[in-house]
Formats: C-alpha cells, sequence, structure tokens
C-alpha cells in the first residue's frame, strides 16, 4: 500500500513553479563563459589581422629641396673624382685642376647641404646603402667635362628655381649652392671648348612691380587701395640694414634688407664712375656696361622699396675709396662686386615672391661679375660661413649608383 503524503506532491509543484529570478544564478556562469570565449575571439582576429601602416607625413618643401640639393652634390662630385683620376693632361683646362676644383667646390657644397640625420655621430661610418631599385632608376655619371658642365649647370638651375620657394635660410643656401654651380659649370664649358652645351644664364630678372600710385592727402577716401602713406625720408628712419644673423622680424628686417641694397648699389655705381676716369683700353668697355647695369639696379631697388612700403635711403654725395682702388681700379671693381654678394643673400632670406626672385637674379649676376673683375666668389656666394664650421662628409658619402654604395 502506498503512502500517501502531502509533502511530497507539494514539493514537485514548488518544482514545477521556479520563478525566472531563481534560474538566473543558476545560468549566470554560463553566460560568462561564453562571453569570455565571444571576446577571446574578437582579440585573435584582432592580433591575427595586418595593421597597415601609416605613411610618414611629407617632409616640408624646404627639406625636400635640402635633400635633393645634397644628393645631386655628392653625385656631381663623385663624377668630378672620377674625372679627375682619369684626366690625362693636368695642364690642360678640364684636365686634372678643373675637376679638383669642382670636386673641392662641391665637396664644401655637400657639406654646408648636410642635416642633423644626414651625418651620424661617427664620421667614418659607412653610410646606408641604397635599394637596388633606386640604384637602377639613377641616370649614369657624367664621364666628360662637357657632360659635367651640363649636369652642374642644370643642378644650379634647379637648386635657384627651389630657392625662390623655400623658407627664408634655406633659399639663401640654396641661392648659394646654385650660383656656386652655375659658375663652375660656366668654367668647365670655357675649358672643354665649343663641343660644350651653352650654359644656362640662370634667372632672368624679373620685372620690378610698379609703385602704388600716392592719392592727395588731402582726400583720404581718394586714396587708393594698397597704396602706402608718404613716408618722412630721413636717415634716421631708414631701417638699419640687417646683420649676417638676420635677427629684425617682420618687414623691418625686409626694409634693412632693401635698404641696404640700395646703398651698397649706389656705393658700387660711384666706384664704377671713379674706375673709368681710369681704366683703359679693353676695360674700359666692360666698365661701362656694368656702370649702365648699377644704374639700373639701384633705381630697381628703390622701386621694390617704394612698393614694401619702406623708406628709401638717401643718396650720399660721394664714398670714400682707398689708395688700392685708386691704383688698381680692376682689382677695386671686383672687391665692391664681392662686397654685394652678402647683401643679396640677406635679401634673398628675408623677401619673398617677386622680390627674391629680384634678389636671386642679382645674386648671380654679382657673382659673374666678380669673376669678370678676376675675384673667386667661393663655392657658396652671398653665404658669409666658416667652411671649417660645417659638418665633415660621413666617410664613402657616395651616390646611389657608386659601387661602393650598392
Amino acid at each position: 500500500m502506498t503512502t500517501w503524503s502531502v509533502v511530497k506532491d507539494d514539493t514537485r509543484e514548488k518544482r514545477r513553479r521556479v520563478s525566472p529570478r531563481r534560474l538566473f544564478p543558476r545560468i549566470l556562469p554560463r553566460f560568462a563563459f561564453l562571453a569570455c570565449l565571444a571576446l577571446v575571439a574578437v582579440s585573435l582576429g584582432a592580433a591575427l589581422t595586418p595593421v597597415v601602416p601609416r605613411e610618414p607625413p611629407e617632409p616640408p618643401f624646404s627639406e625636400r629641396a635640402r635633400a635633393s640639393a645634397l644628393t645631386a652634390a655628392l653625385r656631381l662630385r663623385t663624377a668630378g673624382e672620377q674625372l679627375s683620376e682619369a684626366a690625362p693632361d693636368p695642364g690642360s683646362g678640364t684636365g686634372q685642376p678643373a675637376f679638383s676644383q669642382t670636386v673641392t667646390l662641391l665637396t664644401t657644397q655637400a657639406r654646408a647641404l648636410l642635416g642633423p640625420g644626414d651625418a651620424p655621430p661617427d664620421a667614418s661610418a659607412e653610410p646606408p646603402s641604397s635599394t637596388p631599385s633606386a640604384a637602377s632608376s639613377s641616370p649614369p655619371l657624367p664621364t666628360s667635362a662637357a657632360g659635367l658642365a651640363a649636369e652642374l649647370a642644370r643642378s644650379g638651375s634647379q637648386r635657384l628655381a627651389d630657392a625662390a620657394t623655400a623658407d627664408g635660410g634655406m633659399a639663401r643656401l640654396l641661392a648659394a649652392v646654385g650660383t656656386g654651380q652655375l659658375l663652375q659649370a660656366s668654367a668647365l664649358a670655357a675649358g672643354a671648348g665649343p663641343a660644350v652645351p651653352a650654359v644656362p644664364a640662370g634667372p632672368a630678372v624679373p620685372a620690378v612691380p610698379a609703385v602704388p600710385a600716392q592719392a592727395d592727402p588731402a582726400s583720404a577716401s581718394a586714396q587708393p587701395s594698397g597704396a602706402c602713406p608718404a613716408p618722412d625720408v630721413t636717415a634716421s628712419s631708414v631701417p638699419p640694414a640687417p646683420s649676417t644673423g638676420g635677427t629684425l622680424p617682420g618687414a623691418a628686417a625686409l626694409g634693412g634688407a632693401l635698404a641696404a641694397t640700395v646703398r651698397i648699389e649706389a656705393e658700387t655705381v660711384y666706384g664704377y664712375q671713379v674706375a673709368l676716369t681710369r681704366l683703359g683700353g679693353d676695360a674700359a668697355k666692360p666698365a661701362a656696361e656694368q656702370l649702365a647695369r648699377h644704374e639700373a639696379l639701384v633705381s630697381a631697388a628703390e622701386t621694390l622699396s617704394r612698393g614694401q612700403c619702406v623708406p628709401v635711403p638717401p643718396l650720399e654725395a660721394g664714398y670714400v675709396l682707398g689708395p688700392s682702388f685708386l691704383a688698381a681700379p680692376a682689382a677695386g671693381l671686383a672687391g665692391q662686386e664681392t662686397a654685394t654678394l652678402p647683401v643679396y643673400g640677406d635679401l634673398v632670406a628675408l623677401s619673398d615672391g617677386e622680390t627674391r626672385r629680384w634678389a636671386i637674379a642679382g645674386l648671380l649676376d654679382a657673382a659673374r661679375r666678380a669673376v669678370l673683375w678676376g675675384r673667386d666668389p667661393g663655392p657658396l656666394p652671398g653665404l658669409l660661413a666658416d667652411p671649417a664650421a660645417f659638418p665633415a662628409l660621413p666617410a664613402g658619402a657616395l651616390p646611389p649608383e657608386s659601387p661602393a654604395a650598392r
């Protein structure tokens, strides 16, 4: 006989009617376990997915122009070294001395162009090798004086073009490098003979912008847009010439550079006028031509100053010329032309636009006039710097196509 129990039946009924709130604590560990499995699967997928590296930002234009100029200088330096070693006749115009001079110039320029990341702490360490693709895509080195002169001219023209856009200090350096390379290209071309292509003349002197018309001061409303107020042109109102460091800010620095250009050109005009009374023969004709050129430069610098609303310095009645100038006027003119180079270098660094392009053309013209009168303007015309202070080139600093760098 089965014993009837009320307790047993009630227990079964309670199990059938268990509340969901009582079931949740029982299934919570299962949900937690499944969630952990899902997180592990997601983390494994993220770890196995390759991360596409972000491309580094493109360097600014000035840095790219500097690196390009350094690469070109090292490449042409190697070509000059190879031609110097193979030169059969040291006494010819394109013999070993001419190539050695080219190598010296390019070595100094490359040292000036070195950046912080280009020269390792150990100067004797080998530079990193270039990739094979870069080596195969590089053009061959020039193998003749004509080829080297043409390559130098192309590189110099590119440096001057980049100087028109680069930042101030880098613009002055690029203009100095380009000017030096164009001068050396002309020297090589002159020694190689008529077979060498004509060396580019460099940037054409741009037209000087017209000065805004001055309106009637009594009618302020009639003054045209962009016109400058009439300045009080006195000696004290003219900005001082900028120092070599170019520490004057903004318009004051540009005003000082333009004022220095007017002063140095006016003094050079006076020097040519005095020299013409003492020069004779073949030297008189180029002196007369250069006198007219400098008179035009004085006028252009004054026009640029007015266009920038900068006071124009008053012209002096005369300048003191030393006895050495009067005794050797050709050498004196060479010294005067050389003295204009850092002034134009300052103007390149402190200006922009049309004024800078005018200054770049003026720097190149002044360097060529210095050569005309027998003065070597150096590897970096317009840049007042001691080459001994430049960092040394790393040992084996060769361009990509050099066998030692492959």
